[in-house]
């Protein structure tokens, strides 16, 4: 896994930036009720995204929370006296504080299935009755775009997806949420060209290849024989899903 704290200062630029975060901010607010009044991003990162959420919606009163003291401090900057420094298994919060909860690429990252179910209780637990929880969902599927490059990178093996969203929705269901809802939204700028998809695999960034392992050379290989070796294939196309916490 990453170390958040140290790709903090560059993690924006190489996620696609303002217009990825423009695009997961307009499909988010379409899936909060217009009468909601406080909203908890949940592993906000560098709150570029909390932030388009705060600007979007006039009235909206936007708090952030990473594990990340690096990207906690990069939020900061962009949302002052509006992040907290938490774990999200552990939020530190009352009971129904909030009108809206967004996880917006966090469930993918956090590892086992039962720490997602620890996120998504107490995601439900801040949630006041009648408020509206939305999350991304397969993430990793969304970068399969049915490229060249992901025929190459076909071969190589799977983990089961923590975040699929037939598990996040059972999850939900066992936290008392039920669903209410679902959108997508385009990558901006993320679409892998395949001297980039090389470096990532040089990198270490395929966690089910080891760099310098037959598989992953063979792959390696493949890759730089493919056209146009610095053109983007299509952006990823990222889920969310929406649930709700039954009451008024």
């Amino acid at each position: 896994m990453l170390d958040y704290d140290q790709e903090a200062e560059a993690y924006d630029v190489s996620r696609g930036g303002e217009p990825r975060a423009a695009a997961a901010a307009d499909a988010v607010l379409g899936l909060i009720p217009e009468d909601a009044h406080r909203l908890l991003d949940v592993g906000c990162g560098t709150g570029i995204v909390t932030r388009r959420l705060a600007a979007g919606r006039p009235g909206l009163r936007v708090t952030g929370v990473d594990l990340s003291y690096g990207m906690a401090r990069r939020a900061d900057a962009r949302l002052p006296r509006a992040v907290v420094l938490a774990d999200s298994r552990r939020l530190p919060f009352a009971d129904g504080t909030f009108d809206a909860v967004t996880g917006i690429w966090l469930l993918h990252l956090v590892g086992r299935p039962e720490d997602v179910r620890a996120v998504l209780a107490e995601c439900a637990r801040v949630l006041r009755p009648g408020g509206v929880y939305v999350t991304t969902v397969d993430k990793a599927a969304a970068h399969d775009v049915g490229s060249d490059i992901d025929a190459v990178l076909a071969p190589r093996p799977r983990r089961p997806a923590v975040d699929a969203a037939q598990a996040v929705a059972a999850h939900a269901a066992a936290c008392g949420l039920v669903p209410a809802g679902a959108a997508g939204f385009p990558g901006v700028g993320q679409g892998r060209s395949p001297r980039s998809t090389l470096a990532d695999l040089r990198r270490g960034w395929f966690a089910t290849l080891t760099p310098g392992d037959p598989l992953p050379e063979r792959i390696a290989g493949r890759l730089a024989e493919l056209p146009d070796q610095d053109l983007p294939r299509p952006d990823p196309m990222f889920s969310l899903r929406a649930f709700r916490k039954p009451g008024p």
